[in-house]
């Protein structure tokens, strides 16, 4: 992970947010790469949802509501999560994301301490003859320390944390020991240093704002927490401007927020991240059926943008762990280098949203069946996907390293690239003339790039060696490279087949050198046919 880290950053994809000023956790930055890759993910994916099928319309909410929605929708009240703290570090963490532990506890009732005004140090060689006066000063305490492990290991950290509450550390005599115990799988402590947390207390995950010049009640609203709710609020307008009947679906791509206790694993947990998200109305009773058939879109699509259905585990959430309004859910988990965790949610929702919000605004949000001359509530299936997880997982799953000759010395050396589909890739060609002194190579390569810039995202390289710049393309994922070269103007060397299939002939000229990422293979082609045989490739 830390090589897809450095990666991004190396070549422009994520750069962490408010770098000069030390960052700010949870927050990324997309460079040039990174939004192109961003972009073309998220263009692919409304292309699936509203131009590819006709019972979804798009759809695109703002991101600050009226109060009532999240009180309607139960947020206010119950978007929460579990946290605790470290009474060592003061660092924060989710208390259900604690991994539990095995050791021996130790649990002090607190030190004794030198009296203020005592004349010697206690770390210092004992003066014969003088006294020096000891305090107890109770203030619970525990630590965990690996089985096999001594007490003295547990003093030493619960003497940070006597240190961190101001008790000068040539000043602590002793530490009272009130009892040890042996405990398995604990969550009582923190995994990184064994101090022992504080007990759990709920945490608002919303962001709070304040609409117009005064701060008070009345003003409170709240940056999103996920774009589901406009799309319900909204269904009724939607629903006649469209004319659509049951099933039919609303989607959105937006922006949504959440004061994640503590963000995590690079853009993985983030407290500003993009969903695409659809809501689909479907007939009471119909939901599971639903839920089904949006399980298997799903991962054929994932199959489509390069992420293998084997990589992909698909996850029943058990009902103890779903949402409480939620008659089934399926994640669809993805295998990161930190471990398998949720790329997608496909939840059927029943009506509950639809429900709240008819109660609660007093408006009617029915849905009247001419077929069955009668009005209801749809049911809702929610395939809920994020932007950034999924920006991660094709950076994760294009990653590679490998040992190959270089194309110019013959000798070995590692080369690191980005095997992306070619409609996922940021960059679909780069254009490079052979030579940067020669003029003719230039201007014919610079004419090339004029041709392509129109139907795709080009890149033009003239820096440094054609080794060098096939490198650079590699990293950035450009799944194909074009050279113009000497042979463009002075005719092919020998007879070939295109990279289209058609002959080129020997002498032939205005041919240029076609090289193809992950093979490295090179052939020629004809100036003419490059527009599109690119275009077939990246559809």
């Amino acid at each position: 992970m830390d090589k897809i880290v450095a990666l991004c950053k190396r070549r422009g994809f994520i750069f962490q947010s408010s770098e000069i000023y030390g960052g700010l956790n949870g927050a990324w930055d997309y460079g040039p790469l990174g939004v192109e890759l961003k972009r073309n993910l998220k263009d692919y994916w409304w292309k699936s949802m509203t131009q590819m099928r006709d019972d979804i319309v798009g759809f695109d909410g703002s991101i600050l509501m009226n109060r009532a929605v999240w009180q309607a929708s139960g947020h206010e009240a119950t978007f929460s999560d579990p946290m605790v703290e470290c009474l060592l570090t003061k660092k924060r963490y989710r208390a259900d994301q604690i991994e539990p532990q095995s050791g021996t506890a130790y649990y002090y009732k607190g030190l004794k301490i030198a009296q203020p005004g005592a004349s010697q140090a206690l770390t210092s060689e004992p003066t014969p003859g003088l006294q020096v006066l000891l305090k107890f000063v109770e203030l619970p305490f525990a630590v965990l320390v690996p089985k096999g492990k001594p007490e003295a290991s547990a003093q030493k950290t619960a003497r940070q944390f006597y240190v961190t509450r101001g008790y000068a550390e040539d000043k602590i005599a002793s530490l009272e020991l009130e009892k040890s115990e042996p405990l398995e799988n604990t969550t009582q402590f923190n995994p990184e240093n064994g101090a022992e947390l504080s007990p759990p207390r709920t945490f608002n995950l919303m962001f709070k704002t304040y609409i117009g010049p005064v701060a008070d009640e009345s003003a409170i609203t709240y940056l999103r927490p996920e774009t589901a709710q406009a799309m319900f609020v909204q269904f009724k307008n939607v629903l006649e401007v469209s004319r659509k009947k049951l099933p039919f679906g609303i989607a959105q791509v937006g922006k949504a927020f959440r004061n994640e206790i503590n963000p995590r694993n690079f853009t993985f947990r983030s407290r500003e991240f993009e969903q695409m998200e659809v809501e689909f109305f479907v007939k009471p009773g119909t939901g599971p059926e639903w839920l089904e058939k949006w399980k298997e879109e799903r991962l054929a699509w994932y199959e489509s943008i390069g992420i293998p259905r084997a990589k992909i585990h698909v996850l029943t959430v058990p009902e103890a762990d779903r949402a409480f309004y939620s008659q089934g859910t399926y994640d669809l988990e993805y295998e990161f280098p930190f471990g398998i965790q949720e790329l997608e949610g496909i939840a059927h929702r029943g009506n509950y949203d639809l429900k709240q919000h008819a109660e609660k605004s007093g408006k009617p949000l029915e849905y009247f069946d001419e077929e069955a001359k009668a009005k209801y509530l749809p049911e809702v299936v929610e395939p809920s996907a994020g932007v950034d997880r999924t920006v991660l997982a094709l950076l994760c799953e294009a990653y590679a390293e490998e040992t190959v000759k270089d194309e110019e010395s013959g000798k070995e050396e590692t080369r690191i690239v980005l095997r992306f589909v070619p409609r996922m890739a940021p960059v679909k060609v780069g254009i490079f003339p052979l030579l940067k002194n020669k003029p003719d190579l230039v201007a014919k390569a610079r004419e090339l790039q004029k041709a392509l810039q129109p139907l795709m995202k080009v890149a033009y390289d003239e820096a440094g060696s054609i080794g060098k710049r096939y490198r650079r393309i590699d990293e950035e994922g450009t799944p194909f490279g074009i050279t113009v070269d000497f042979e463009t103007f002075e005719g092919a060397k020998t007879a070939s087949t295109s990279a289209t299939g058609a002959s080129i002939a020997e002498g032939e000229k205005e041919t240029v050198t076609l090289r193809h990422r992950d093979s490295m293979k090179q052939e020629r082609i004809a100036l003419a046919d490059v527009p599109a045989y690119l275009l077939r490739a990246i559809s």
